[in-house]
C-alpha cells in the first residue's frame, strides 16, 4: 500500500466515523456476512452492482474493511473484552469496527474515544504487543492471527516454529499475480505491455512466466486480458502446472474445475499433446472451454465426470498415461488469504471427510498410470492428514513410489522441498504464495 493510499485509507476511516451512506454499507455487508459466513466476494459484487453512488477508491475502502474484519474478528473481539470499562455486554458492530481500525492504525486513540469511552482504546492499540508476549503458541496464533483454536493447535503440530508465521501470512492480503501465456506473449514483453499503460509489475520468484501486479488495477478489462495474453494465477498454483511438466505427450487433469492449471500445462506444452480436463461440475468445465479459446489453446480436452461415475473416455486409457494431476478437493487452508471466510466455516471433524475423497480419487487415478508414469497429487492446504497421509496410504495401497523432490523436478527442488526433501510444500510466509502441497507418484516401470 502506498502512503497516498493510506492517507485516503485514514480519511475514509474517519468520514465512517461520523457516520452515513459508508458506515451503514459497510455494517450492513459485515452482518450479512456473519450470518454465513458465505463469500466476501459475492457479497460486494452484488452490493457493487446495486451502489452506483460508490466510487472507485470507496469500493477499495469497504472491500478491504469487510476483508479486514473477517480475517481479523476473533483478534477484534479480543482486543475489545481486554479494554472494557465495567460490565461485560455483548460486543456492538460499530465498537469492532472503530476497534479494527485502531489496530489497523486508520484512526487515532483520541478519534475513537470521542465516539465510545466506554472502552479503554490505547488498551485496543496495544494489543498486539499484549498478546506477542503471551507463552501458549496455541493461544497466541488462535486470537493474534485470528483462527480456530483447532487450527492453531494443527498448526503448531505439524509446523512447529514456523506455525505462527505461517498463520499471520494466512490472514495478510494476497498479491495479484498473473500468469503471462506464453503461447500469446512472454513475461517480459507483458510486463512492457503493462508498464506503458503506468502499471508496475515484478517478476515472481519461481514460477517462469509469473508476474507479481503492484499497481491497483481491474486487471480483467485491459485488452491484454481480453486478448488471452495472460491469467490471474497463484504462483504457487503455476508451480504446480510446472512441477508435471511440459512433456508433450496426453497428461489427465482430473479435477481440473474452470482450468487454471489445464491451461498453464497447455501453454508449457506448447499447444501439443493433449491435456484431458476431467471434473464433475460442468459449469466449471464450461468455463474452462471460454478461457481456453480466449487463451488461443487448442489442445485441451474437457471430460464431463458423472457423480461416483468413471467415463469410458478415461477407462479405454488404463494403464497408458504418462501423467496424471490431481488437484484434490480440500478444506483450502493454505488458501485462506483469498477466502478469509473459510476459516469461520469449516471445522475440523471436515478434515477427516476431506482425505477420504481425496484418497478414493487419487487411487483410482492411480490405474490410468502406464509402467513408469507419473501422478502429481497436490492440494491448496497445509494439513498433513489432507497431505502425507494421503500420499502414503496411497503409494502403499497402489504400489507407488514417491519420487523425491529432487529426482522430480529442476533446481528450484531446494527452495520448495520439505525437510525430508520428499514432498513440494509452499506457503505465504515463505515463498509469498498461497500454500500448496504436492508429490510425485511413480508407477514402477
Amino acid at each position: 500500500m502506498t502512503e497516498d493510499d493510506k492517507t485516503q485509507d485514514q480519511r475514509l476511516a474517519r468520514a465512517v466515523l461520523a457516520g452515513g451512506r459508508l458506515r451503514g454499507l459497510i455494517l450492513e455487508l459485515w452482518q450479512r456476512t456473519r450470518l454465513d459466513w458465505g463469500f466476501v466476494s459475492d457479497r460486494l459484487s452484488q452490493v457493487f452492482r446495486k451502489e452506483t453512488w460508490l466510487g472507485s477508491s470507496e469500493r477499495r475502502f469497504v472491500a478491504e474493511t469487510l476483508y479486514g474484519l473477517v480475517r481479523h474478528v476473533r483478534r477484534v473481539d479480543a482486543a475489545i473484552d481486554a479494554a472494557r470499562r465495567g460490565a461485560s455486554k455483548p460486543i456492538r458492530d460499530e465498537q469492532r469496527l472503530i476497534a479494527y481500525f485502531v489496530l489497523e492504525g486508520a484512526i487515532t486513540i483520541d478519534d475513537a474515544s470521542r465516539i465510545d469511552k466506554t472502552i479503554d482504546w490505547r488498551a485496543v492499540a496495544g494489543f498486539d504487543a499484549t498478546i506477542a508476549r503471551d507463552r501458549d503458541a496455541v493461544r497466541r496464533i488462535a486470537v493474534g492471527c485470528s483462527v480456530p483454536d483447532w487450527l492453531a493447535v494443527r498448526l503448531v503440530a505439524e509446523h512447529g516454529d514456523r506455525a505462527e508465521a505461517i498463520a499471520r501470512a494466512l490472514g495478510e492480503r494476497a498479491p495479484m499475480t498473473i500468469r503471462a501465456n506464453r503461447l500469446k506473449t512472454t513475461r517480459d514483453e507483458l510486463a512492457k505491455s503493462l508498464a506503458a499503460r503506468g502499471l508496475t509489475t515484478t517478476p515472481t520468484a519461481l514460477a517462469a512466466d509469473g508476474l507479481v501486479v503492484t499497481s491497483r488495477t481491474n486487471l480483467f478489462g485491459l485488452d491484454e486480458f481480453r486478448d488471452g495474453g495472460f491469467e490471474a494465477q497463484d504462483e504457487g498454483s503455476q508451480l504446480l502446472a510446472e512441477l508435471v511438466g511440459g512433456a508433450r505427450d496426453t497428461v489427465v487433469d482430473l479435477c481440473a474445475g474452470a482450468g487454471g492449471k489445464t491451461l498453464a500445462l497447455a501453454a508449457l506444452m506448447g499447444n501439443r499433446g493433449r491435456v484431458i480436463a476431467c471434473d464433475v461440475d460442468d459449469a466449471k468445465l464450461g468455463e474452462l472451454r471460454k478461457r481456453a479459446r480466449r487463451a488461443g489453446v487448442t489442445t485441451v480436452e474437457p471430460l464431463h465426470l458423472p457423480e461416483g461415475g468413471w467415463p469410458d473416455a478415461l477407462e479405454r486409457r488404463r494403464d497408458q498415461v504418462t501423467r496424471v494431476l490431481v488437484d484434490a478437493p480440500c478444506s483450502g487452508v493454505g488458501s485462506l488469504r483469498r477466502n478469509p471466510e473459510a476459516r469461520w466455516r469449516m471445522r475440523e471433524s471436515d478434515i477427516a471427510g476431506f482425505a477420504k475423497t481425496q484418497h478414493a480419487i487419487t487411487s483410482r487415478a492411480a490405474q490410468l498410470l502406464a509402467p513408469g508414469g507419473r501422478l502429481i497429487y497436490a492440494t491448496c492446504t497445509l494439513l498433513a492428514a489432507e497431505n502425507q497421509a494421503v500420499v502414503e496410504a496411497v503409494a502403499s495401497e497402489r504400489g507407488l513410489r514417491v519420487v523425491p523432490l529432487a529426482d522430480a523436478w529442476d533446481g528450484r527442488a531446494a527452495a520448495t522441498a520439505t525437510a525430508d526433501g520428499r514432498f513440494f510444500q509452499v506457503d505465504p510466509a515463505r515463498h509469498g504464495t498461497d500454500g500448496f502441497f504436492a508429490a510425485v507418484l511413480e508407477r514402477p516401470a
